[in-house]
């Protein structure tokens, strides 16, 4: 935008002779909303047009020095520019600031200082105090929209992208050089039909805002979640010149959802497995009891074969409907101080005894001295279940090379206000889509009959008793961690 605007074209026709000096009639200015002064070489007022008088009160009659319209840091700049407008005869500006006749209004004026003779020089001062506010004003919310975490875009009336903020770019992955002038569309996941954004645009181009959630894919093809505000940009008279979007993230909202919706389930599976707990368990007792019966007055080895069968079978689910049975009803065990490192080296030592686990190297990391409210036995059983499914893992990896070295990390440490236990392998590995299922009742990556699915799930009803937390860290061939965390000072 240009600093100075217009001035008046004067001619030699307008330039008088008055008292031996060359001058122009001051009348000439009297109708332009601007401040005109004609000044000698030393800054007196030789005249000055009708709006000093008109907006800035001053009876013009009176005025005899420039210095006391200017405020007074002005001066020295002003008394400089005027002497090189003087010496050069060229035209010379600068910024400075008037009074007005009471010293308590303040404008902010562009000079223009203009050789009219040896004698004269027309200044003009133009006032730029509410085009300074504007400005000052859009530089501030610039920076702030520069430097808030939320991405933020402008858009003229067709959708076209005319500002995005760094957030915004970081949100998305595109380049702010790549987002200008192109459609939000660009960004957008399809998943939202025409209806929905049909809506928006009647919404917006009827002046109000429109709020809604929206899903959209970054340059690198992940979906990114965020609540969209959009509203109109207007004149003071109401015409929408463009559109003003800001957007909040909802990945935390999103996962605490699934979360929640996790736990829910967990908690009606568990209410579920009493159930059918009970209802199954008698039976099978009974059946459990004719096959012993039969085994002992049968002397036919092909049938006492096939009922030792059904006795390990029939045991195997006994040993599930314990699990469903313990991770259904609260504990009835008595909380215990225990040395989570001292339990921790006990579930190693009770695992490398396995047989699978002889050529697998275990290494045990431990910040000694935390002890924490637990049941011993309880937490004891969750180091068991994750170790023997990192053996497993280990195996199952070297399945395919058979010379690696199996090796299961198991260290302890504080972070914040949690003693976090962390059980790491090099086995195969879980595949991401699958790291949200592991801990759901009778889920497995392992082979069919090798694994009952509730080692995990009922890992996971033990640490949340105990107002703890369990995570999974793995990607397929480069293993497994999962990191448990247990508060140092629970309150039950």
């Amino acid at each position: 935008m240009p600093r100075f605007f217009t001035i008046f074209a004067y001619t030699p026709s307008h330039i008088l002779r008055k008292n031996g000096i060359n001058t122009i009639d001051i009348s000439l200015f009297d109708y332009l909303e601007e401040f005109y002064f004609l000044l000698d070489q030393n800054g007196k007022i030789i005249a000055c047009n009708r709006y000093v008088s008109d907006k800035l009160g001053y009876d013009r009659s009176n005025l005899i020095e420039i210095d006391s319209v200017l405020s007074p840091e002005s001066i020295l700049q002003f008394e400089h520019s005027l002497i090189k407008c003087t010496t050069t005869k060229e035209n010379v500006s600068m910024e400075c600031r008037i009074k007005d006749v009471t010293g308590k209004n303040i404008l902010e004026c562009h000079a223009l200082f203009s050789f009219v003779s040896e004698d004269t020089i027309l200044l003009q001062l133009r006032d730029v105090t509410e085009f300074n506010h504007i400005k000052t004003n859009l530089t501030r919310f610039k920076y702030i929209a520069d430097h808030t975490i939320n991405p933020l875009q402008i858009t003229d009336l067709t959708g076209k992208m005319i500002y995005v903020n760094p957030a915004f770019s970081a949100e998305s992955g595109f380049d702010q050089n790549e987002l200008i002038g192109f459609n939000p569309k660009i960004f957008g996941s399809g998943k939202h039909s025409q209806m929905h954004w049909e809506n928006m645009w009647k919404t917006i181009s009827a002046g109000k805002t429109w709020i809604g959630d929206v899903e959209n894919k970054r340059k690198n093809g992940e979906t990114f979640y965020s609540q969209l505000q959009i509203t109109p940009v207007s004149e003071k008279d109401g015409k929408i010149i463009g559109y003003f979007g800001i957007h909040r993230d909802l990945s935390d909202k999103r996962n605490l959802e699934k979360q929640l919706i996790h736990t829910q389930k967990m908690e009606s599976i568990g209410t579920l497995a009493a159930g059918v707990a009970h209802e199954v368990g008698n039976p099978l007792a009974s059946i459990s009891a004719l096959a012993q019966i039969i085994q002992r007055t049968t002397e036919d080895e092909f049938i006492k074969e096939k009922l030792e069968l059904i006795k390990k079978q029939i045991t195997r689910i006994s040993k599930i409907i314990r699990d469903l049975v313990d991770f259904s009803r609260p504990s009835n065990y008595e909380l215990r101080s225990t040395d989570i490192g001292q339990n921790l080296r006990e579930a190693i030592e009770i695992v490398q005894v396995g047989k699978k686990a002889k050529d697998i190297s275990f290494r045990f990391s431990n910040t000694e001295g935390f002890i924490v409210p637990l049941v011993s036995d309880q937490i004891q059983q969750v180091f068991v279940n994750i170790l023997i499914n990192s053996v497993d893992a280990v195996l199952e990896m070297r399945e395919n090379f058979p010379d690696m070295r199996g090796e299961i990390l198991a260290e302890t440490y504080i972070e914040g206000s949690s003693l976090i236990v962390e059980l790491s392998d090099n086995g195969v590995g879980i595949p991401e889509d699958k790291h949200a299922k592991i801990f759901e009742p009778f889920y497995t990556t392992k082979a069919v009959g090798k694994g009952t699915g509730l080692g995990l799930w009922v890992s996971y009803g033990i640490v949340k008793s105990f107002q703890g937390d369990i995570k999974v860290t793995s990607k397929p061939g480069r293993g497994t961690s999962f990191k448990i965390s247990l508060p140092l000072n629970p309150i039950y």
